[in-house]
């Protein structure tokens, strides 16, 4: 009598790290908790490469910056109730940026949900507004399949961020263990589009073919498709001024002939006067949000629109669109490029007024003997970096400043909180970069506001052999609010001066992290100098007017040609 077979069996935690290992993952972010102290014990057994964060927003911001980095998604866990709660900015800050991230929530065991247990959050009826996706786990057979899923989701079609809630006692829960071959995905009605129709592709050629004044606006969607080069290559064959958003900075060379910089509220006379003035608008990747189209009802109103984007809900949601193209940019254009015209239109009367517009008005400022220059110390940081650096921001003035002043080059290389505008973002952002690129430069600028939300997380550097430099501009201010509350509210500065702050150098020492300040114009180069070449990680703050502007400005609700400032 043959023995009796016995069934292969496995925990739940156990399906959930080998799916995670499966999926390529390379570093976790996170915070323990009881919700999730049987998957750090899993973490302990397979020696997971994990990194402890001091607070779960710091967890999610830091798997964001490895995201925006690398391009591909970035894992956190944290425990329930409110470990969950304390990484939903970072969640929201994601989806507001299409940014591909894995976040694992630890939940109460399935007897105590719905009964408010200790630590008991509805993760999935909070996150539903702020996530591509959401799963609760009720088996833990089903976690391989899930985890899949997950990642197939986070990085396909438009990116955004997939949590997964796991109550406790499915991560002890036993299960028969089935081979990944047999985990079929389960995704009705999920087929991101991403190759353009042909007749669609015909219509942007006829209207190439008879455009006087054109323009590009490249978006984040060309970074994400990784359509760099075929931008450039269409951009260059018919000689099309390109002007960036924020977010897509990077995605064409900003010291490109053909480049105007950053457009909208904060962006360059040139590009905002290109898009006013243009006769075709070309738009890769980018939704015309209120930044850069404060008054959709006079934007490009002489312009036919089309608009590339691999989300149909973003097409005609808030600029109407004349030829719509869904698909995936790169996609877009390497059809585009390969139906090129033979005999382009000559569009050279266009080109010499744009380009003027750039050349008499370049943004700018002016020295101080008394001052050190915020515009100044990014600048010099881009000479030094050779432009190559990867830069993170904070979100404030020095996130504009930095938009308009260093030199990017490359896609994946300006990583900033956009849509959400979340203060904090910058010090664990800049980490998830470094870690994902450790032989890289990474650079943070930050404010004095938004580096005291997430200072904590400066305990990681040193443990971890990173080599972030922060350059902290400190104004004493929060600055882009003490800017607004000069304009619109007759100089009443409510409550935003803090000239209370703590001693930043003593506090990044404390984290055993070297600091120096500089207040002296004529000393701020070397100061500069000294922290890039610095073998470790390194605080620089530098102090600044506190009455410094952000210019040019494009007031809420005005056209872009009515800008301030220029």
């Amino acid at each position: 009598m043959e023995p009796e077979m016995k069934t292969k069996t496995k925990l739940g935690v156990t399906l959930l790290v080998e799916a995670l290992k499966k999926e390529g993952v390379e570093v976790l972010f996170g915070y323990p908790g009881g919700a999730v102290l049987h998957i750090y014990d899993e973490f302990f057994k397979t020696e997971a490469n994990h990194i402890l964060t001091r607070h779960e927003q710091g967890a999610v911001h830091a798997a964001d910056g490895y995201a925006r980095a690398t391009g591909k998604p970035g894992v956190c866990i944290v425990t329930s109730g409110p470990g969950a709660t304390n990484a939903l900015t970072g969640i929201a800050t994601a989806q507001m940026d299409s940014i591909p991230l894995i976040v694992i929530t630890g939940q109460v065991a399935e007897d105590g949900i719905g009964k408010d247990a200790f630590q008991e959050t509805d993760m999935i009826g909070m996150t539903t507004p702020v996530t591509k996706y959401n799963y609760q786990v009720r088996n833990a057979k089903d976690i391989p399949r899930i985890v899949h899923e997950a990642f197939y989701l986070a990085n396909t079609g438009r990116k955004g961020p997939v949590v997964i809630d796991i109550p406790k006692n499915i991560g002890v829960q036993e299960v028969a263990y089935e081979e990944y071959a047999s985990q079929k995905m389960n995704l009705p009605g999920y087929n991101p589009n991403v190759f353009p129709v042909p007749g669609q592709i015909e219509k942007v050629n006829e209207a190439l073919a008879v455009s006087k004044k054109p323009v590009i606006l490249a978006g984040q969607g060309i970074i994400h498709a990784q359509a760099e080069k075929e931008l450039l290559a269409f951009a260059e064959y018919y000689g099309i001024p390109v002007v960036n958003t924020l977010l897509g900075l990077g995605s064409f060379p900003v010291q490109h002939e053909l480049a105007l910089g950053m457009g909208g509220m904060h962006g360059s006379y040139a590009s905002n006067m290109a898009l006013m003035e243009c006769d075709l608008l070309l738009n890769f990747g980018s939704r015309f949000d209120d930044r850069l189209a404060s008054n959709p009802n006079n934007f490009a109103p002489n312009a036919v629109i089309v608009h590339v984007d691999i989300d149909n809900a973003e097409i005609g949601k808030i600029m109407h669109t004349d030829i719509p193209v869904l698909s995936d940019a790169r996609l877009a254009l390497v059809l585009l490029n390969d139906t090129k015209l033979e005999n382009p239109a000559d569009i050279s009367e266009w080109f010499n007024h744009v380009m003027e517009n750039k050349k008499k008005h370049p943004f700018h400022y002016e020295s101080s003997e008394e001052f050190i220059k915020p515009q100044h110390v990014i600048e010099y940081v881009g000479k030094l970096t050779n432009g190559e650096a990867i830069v993170v921001t904070d979100v404030g003035q020095h996130q504009m400043w930095t938009a308009q002043y260093y030199p990017f080059k490359h896609g994946k290389q300006l990583l900033t909180s956009g849509g959400l505008g979340t203060m904090g973002f910058g010090i664990p952002a800049a980490i998830g970069a470094q870690m994902a690129y450790p032989d890289k430069t990474v650079v943070c600028f930050v404010g004095d506001g938004g580096f005291q939300m997430t200072t904590q997380e400066l305990a990681i550097l040193n443990s971890n052999n990173l080599n972030v430099k922060y350059f902290l501009l400190n104004n004493e201010v929060l600055g882009m609010v003490h800017q607004w509350q000069n304009k619109f509210y007759d100089s009443r500065f409510s409550h935003s001066e803090i000239p209370d702050s703590p001693d930043f150098v003593k506090l990044s020492e404390a984290y055993g992290v070297a600091s120096a300040r500089v207040s002296d114009p004529k000393k701020v180069d070397k100061a500069i100098e000294t922290a890039l070449n610095y073998p470790g990680a390194y605080v620089l703050e530098i102090m600044i007017s506190k009455d410094e502007l952000v210019l040019p400005f494009v007031i809420t609700g005005r056209s872009n040609n009515e800008m301030e400032g220029v």
